[in-house]
């Protein structure tokens, strides 16, 4: 423990020459640079062995982060260091540590402990690092951990993230239990990037909280021998999830900057990119998401039994842009969405899509997407008939004036339906369809109608009926009598007043019982379109 005023280091501690670099620099807030300037041998990710003059001990570290020296008359002590080998475990667990931290480019015997620690701003740079603990981490600025690679996983459960938590390019992979980020809880006040990020393991989000945008631009997760890659179950995002592709021209990355100091957009055209790639299943069952959840350029790579799971998510627009799964299942069960951006290649086939309860109010698709496609579209969500997508459908289609294709959609509904039915009531949908399309093509009854009055008119031209009563018939007419006998309300004073026999007979038979199914399945139709508004 230093004493008050003092600033130099304890005698017992033995300070080596780069010990006391470090030191020094912590007391007037400059960088103590380890390098020896040969890129090979500077990078920690590299082959090669560092020696003594860089090795640096965590007990040493930890002093003066916990209880270091005062800083030099006007000048704010802070550690930053750079290029050095740090020995043993660095642990600060359930410490306050107030000065500003930055170790770029270092490397670690062992893991980072931080569980309950408290800290300004921390950054990790480009640090080969065994594995992060930092569960209920709470930092009043910036958490950062670009470029690194972590062997052993992260764990973040329960963090509070003052400001941002920067993931940018970091590579983690799994921990014993499967997993290469765990943070479950985490709360983050502003934005949470990790873009171009590398997991090899499960990405666990359980209940995290991010104040502005989660962007997972470029990255990819890879899990294929477990269930899921990213698993956020009741995620809440305040703006926009990006599971989208990044820029790899002309973007922060293609310089030496370090995030924050620039962040990767949608990329422009003629830009180079990095899809977005989820290799095993993704849960983002109950979440919340104040703009939109991108899914553009996304690839999926799944096995049969995993899932991209979007469960009563809520959000105002979806954007289904990415390719088409091959593999897995898409469910959109029970989601609620304001617009529904989607293409039609992007949308998995027949037995690869479900979506019972998933309510849209605007469909924007993009590039050729017709309502042919639209309905099969809905038939790969429905192996077994149900009603609602057909109908949710409809409904969105005559919000926005497309009453034709809303009755399209309809009437595919009642086809689809038939299939279910019984022989009997499966014989008498394929008459209503047949006939006046379910009600959904009235003008089909007219044209019956014309036709069946022009051939019975014809017929009965040709063999006019003997009066039921001598002298009370009124004149003959076959065009009057036909039409009595094809219309089942209407009563023309005709047909009672005739006595049809033979042939006759089974023509009037025929006209008649054609008038009541025409009249019945029009009855049908008018009643479902009044029901529909």
């Amino acid at each position: 423990m230093t004493e008050p005023g003092d600033g130099d280091a304890p005698a017992d501690l033995q300070l080596t020459s780069a010990e006391w670099s470090m030191w020094q620099a912590f007391r007037n807030g400059s960088t103590c640079d380890l390098h020896i300037g040969d890129p090979a041998r500077d990078d920690p990710h590299g082959q090669h062995l560092w020696g003594p003059e860089r090795r640096v001990r965590a007990r040493v570290v930890a002093l003066l982060l916990l209880d270091g020296p005062p800083a030099q008359p006007g000048r704010v002590s802070a550690l930053k260091l750079t290029g050095a080998y740090i020995t043993d475990t660095l642990d600060v667990a359930g410490g306050a540590i107030k000065p500003f931290v930055e170790l770029r480019d270092c490397r670690f015997e062992a893991e980072v402990v931080l569980p309950e620690s408290r800290f300004t701003t921390l950054r990790l740079v480009n640090c080969a690092i065994p594995r992060v603990e930092a569960a209920r981490l709470h930092t009043e600025g910036d958490l950062h951990l670009p470029r690194c690679v972590v062997h052993s996983g992260i764990r973040l459960t329960d963090a509070h993230i003052g400001t941002d938590l920067m993931l940018n390019q970091t590579v983690v992979h799994k921990d014993r239990q499967g997993r290469s980020i765990m943070a479950d809880g985490l709360t983050v006040t502003q934005d949470l990037q990790a873009e171009m990020l590398e997991s090899y393991g499960e990405l666990s989000l359980r209940g995290a909280t991010i104040g502005v945008s989660l962007s997972l631009r470029g990255s990819r997760l890879s899990n294929p021998f477990g269930r899921r890659a990213l698993n956020a179950p009741q995620l809440t995002v305040e703006r926009t999830l990006y599971l989208t592709a990044a820029g790899l021209a002309n973007s922060p990355f293609s310089s030496s900057a370090t995030p924050p100091y620039g962040t990767v957009h949608t990329p422009s055209r003629g830009t180079r990119v990095q899809r977005f790639e989820c290799e095993g299943g993704m849960r983002l069952d109950d979440g919340r998401f104040g703009d939109a959840v991108d899914f553009e350029h996304a690839r999926f790579i799944m096995e049969s039994d995993q899932e991209l799971s979007l469960r009563r998510i809520q959000t105002p627009e979806l954007r289904f842009l990415g390719e088409r799964p091959q593999r897995g299942r898409v469910i959109l069960s029970g989601a609620r969405v304001v617009n529904l951006v989607d293409k039609s290649a992007s949308w998995p086939g027949l037995g690869g899509l479900w979506m019972a309860g998933f309510a849209y109010e605007t469909l924007i698709p993009r590039g050729h997407f017709p309502l042919s496609l639209r309905l099969q579209w809905v038939a790969a969500a429905t192996p077994e008939y149900a009603p609602e997508p057909y109908e949710m459908l409809a409904a969105s289609l005559r919000t926005t004036g497309e009453d034709s294709d809303a009755r399209e959609v309809l009437l595919a509904k009642q086809r689809r339906r038939r299939e279910t039915l019984p022989l009997a009531a499966k014989a008498w949908g394929f008459l209503q369809d047949w006939t006046v399309a379910y009600g959904y093509r009235p003008g089909r009854a007219a044209v019956w109608m014309a036709i069946l009055w022009a051939i019975g008119t014809i017929y009965f031209s040709m063999s006019p009926p003997p009066p039921l009563k001598t002298g009370e018939a009124p004149p003959w007419n076959p065009y009057l009598y036909s039409l009595d006998l094809l219309l089942p309300v209407i009563d023309l004073n005709q047909s009672a007043a005739w006595k049809p026999g033979g042939g006759a007979q089974w023509a009037a038979a025929v006209l008649i019982l054609a008038g009541w199914v025409l009249a019945t399945t029009v009855a049908a139709g008018a009643s479902r379109l009044l029901r529909r508004q």
